[in-house]
Formats: structure tokens, C-alpha cells, sequence
């Protein structure tokens, strides 16, 4: 099994109250992919709350079959097409793939 972890930090837009507006826009989209992808075993999408400035405010969990199937899930039609949706509010990315037993 492989794990997909991924942060991402919400782009400040001037207008009170648009970061937790976007993140959860951002959730919705990410949420909308389970099931229908391929290989995707689990996808989960919180929203954070601290209020630090080197916390990221969205974080998704997902575990995939394989590297395959991680490498499917990448390219996979409905997952490019949430891609400008988090492109558009989100200012910094991170993320990490592991294996597990």
C-alpha cells in the first residue's frame, strides 16, 4: 500500500473570510474524487485551524494499491480537473508518498 500525504497552504485574497471559503471549495473538490478513481483505497480532506503562520490549512490523507495506481490517480481525468480549483487558492504545497506493509 502507498500513502499520499499533501498540505497546502491557503493564498491570502484580501476579502475577510475567503481563506476558510476557499479551503473548504478546495475539500469538496479533493472529497469528490473518492470512488472513482482506480486503485484509490481511501481519500481523506481536513481543514486546519491553527492560526500559525507556518501551518497549512488543508491536509489530505489517501492510500492508494500501489505506485501504480498512486502514477493512475495523478493523471486520472477527474483528478486534473480538480487541479485548478486548488491551484487557484493555494500558495504553497507540500507533500511526501511512503510505502507501507
Amino acid at each position: 500500500m502507498v500513502r499520499h500525504v499533501v498540505m497546502w497552504k491557503v493564498r491570502e485574497s484580501g476579502e475577510p473570510g475567503a481563506g476558510p471559503v476557499n479551503a473548504l471549495r478546495v475539500k469538496r473538490a479533493l472529497e469528490s474524487l473518492n470512488g472513482r478513481i482506480p486503485g484509490l483505497k481511501r481519500l481523506e480532506v481536513s481543514v486546519g485551524r491553527s492560526s500559525q503562520p507556518e501551518s497549512s490549512e488543508i491536509v489530505l490523507f489517501s492510500e492508494f494499491e500501489s505506485m501504480e495506481a498512486l502514477e493512475g490517480y495523478r493523471e486520472h481525468p477527474a483528478h486534473t480537473a480538480v487541479l485548478p480549483i486548488v491551484r487557484s487558492v493555494c500558495s504553497e504545497r507540500r507533500g511526501v508518498d511512503y510505502e507501507t506493509d
